[in-house]
């Protein structure tokens, strides 16, 4: 029986080398990334003829090891965990130029300062034509969320 382990257990750690790298993939938590990792030199460990209970005490002290110490580097190099806000998040409080009328039930067009035409509605509803600046409140989506600025309304009055 100690004969069949002794021969079976390399190809055991190559099952948990195998399972972790799926497991893994399919999951990208960067957990049982080290277990795969730590399974690797218990392939070589287990045809030594090494005691079970060693090589799982080797395994586990190897992937406890392996998460604690490397695991925040990693997860700082490959920035997970944190979504980035992007560059739309720099239009809220921009001024933007109206291109193309905005109204209750009609998404208009605004300009920014680069260049880029959105797509745009109003923000509490009313009219805002063409020509007119703007500044937006919010971003849903690929649509700004404007409001006509206060002193060109006033100075068309």
């Amino acid at each position: 029986m100690i004969d069949f382990i002794t021969t079976v257990m390399p190809w055991v750690w190559v099952g948990v080398l195998v399972v972790s790298i799926v497991m893994e993939a399919l999951t990208l938590g960067l957990i049982t990334i080290w277990a795969a990792i730590a399974s690797v030199p218990l392939i070589f460990l287990a045809r030594t003829g090494m005691p079970l209970k060693w090589q799982i005490l080797i395994f586990v002290f190897l992937t406890t090891a392996l998460a604690i110490f490397t695991r925040p580097f990693v997860v700082k190099f490959l920035k997970t965990g944190k979504q980035s806000k992007g560059n739309i998040n720099s239009l809220d409080g921009q001024t933007v130029l109206c291109v193309s009328p905005i109204s209750e039930f009609k998404f208009g067009e605004v300009k920014t300062k680069n260049g880029v035409v959105w797509t745009a509605q109003s923000e509490d509803g009313s009219e805002i034509p063409a020509d007119t600046i703007c500044t937006v409140s919010r971003v849903e989506g690929n649509t700004l969320v404007v409001k006509q600025n206060k002193t060109q309304g006033d100075s068309e009055k």
